[in-house]
């Protein structure tokens, strides 16, 4: 990717998934390493599982990852949706406003770490420092030590709710939209902008946000399907029941709502809904430039990997995507 011209690889941190899809459990740590790797290529965390982190210590391990990679390791981070991780590692999930309590306080703790040079802490889940005394004198304040040297640190955050979608425009974070079919992302898209500029944040439509999208390249998209969909259709038996088939039908509903589909999807429903981009070049370039169009401040896509696909097979789809796509959006950034 870095040799091809790839912006940034995102990652996922999972842990206990013996079922292989999601098996990287610690980002920041990977990202390091990638880095000796690589010259130039941008290493995202798509997401940090924050119930799952002591919020200090994540953002130390994070300032010191900005320090040695020169600014090449983008920060991100995540409630959770698996309760096999984040109710093992004793954070709440099936109580959600309790884990939606406890992931905006951790926030707000981190952001104290990146942007306050001493600072103090009284909430609900965290007290820093404690009370208590420190060679001769009561602690009041902490510094964190070092800091990030790129602040302000740009966060991302997935798109999940609209209470989300409204939180992220408060805290100035930026937004990750993967896989949904075109109707549900341009609600999602429109909400985040309207939702910016209600708290004092004005974009254009599309700005500060990441459209993640499938990719498979062919020589038709009938081969791309009948090559992708083994992989893809065995993956979403895992996928769909945690909720993420962000599909709507006709009349705008979402898939699992009152008089919507609500069943697994496959692969040509979603290539019809446009969550899947498959068959030649010219084809895929043509709906990114729609999007494109549609969403003048958008200056990001994430292409994603169906897992199941061999790596060398996906390897040569990323070299035929830098070949054949790439160049037609060349200067965009």
């Amino acid at each position: 990717m870095d040799e091809l011209g790839y912006y940034c690889l995102w990652t996922a941190e999972h842990h206990f998934q013996r079922e292989g899809y999601e098996v990287l459990p610690n980002l920041v740590q990977l990202s390091l390493w990638l880095a000796t790797q690589t010259r130039r290529l941008k290493l995202g965390c798509a997401f940090n599982i924050l119930p799952m982190w002591h919020p200090v210590r994540l953002a130390e391990d994070y300032a010191m990852a900005d320090i040695v990679t020169n600014g090449r390791v983008i920060m991100g981070v995540g409630r959770g949706y698996h309760t096999r991780e984040v109710e093992s590692f004793g954070a709440p999930l099936l109580d959600a406003a309790a884990n939606r309590e406890l992931f905006e306080e951790q926030v707000e703790v981190m952001l104290k770490c990146f942007n306050e040079e001493s600072w103090s802490h009284r909430g609900k889940h965290y007290v820093i420092p404690p009370d208590v005394d420190y060679r001769g004198y009561r602690l009041r304040e902490i510094t964190c030590v070092p800091r990030p040297i790129h602040r302000p640190v740009d966060i991302w955050m997935p798109i999940a709710s609209g209470k989300t979608i409204d939180y992220m425009a408060r805290m100035g974070l930026k937004a990750m939209v993967t896989l949904n079919g075109e109707k549900v992302l341009d609600q999602v898209v429109r909400a985040y902008r309207d939702a910016c500029v209600r708290h004092g944040r004005p974009k254009e439509l599309g700005e500060d946000l990441c459209w993640g999208v499938g990719l498979y390249l062919a020589g038709s998209r009938e081969e791309a399907i009948r090559r992708l969909e083994p992989a893809h259709d065995e993956r979403y038996k895992w996928f769909a029941p945690f909720g993420f088939v962000r599909y709507a039908d006709e009349q705008g509903r979402s898939w699992g709502t009152p008089g919507a589909p609500a069943r697994v999807p496959t692969l040509r429903e979603g290539v019809e809904q446009k969550a899947w981009l498959v068959g030649r070049p010219a084809e895929v370039i043509e709906t990114i430039r729609e999007i494109e169009a549609r969403y003048p401040g958008l200056d990001q896509c994430m292409i994603h990997w169906a897992e199941g696909i061999p790596p060398a097979e996906f390897k040569e789809q990323l070299r035929w995507f830098a070949r054949d796509v790439m160049p037609a959006f060349a200067g965009r950034r």
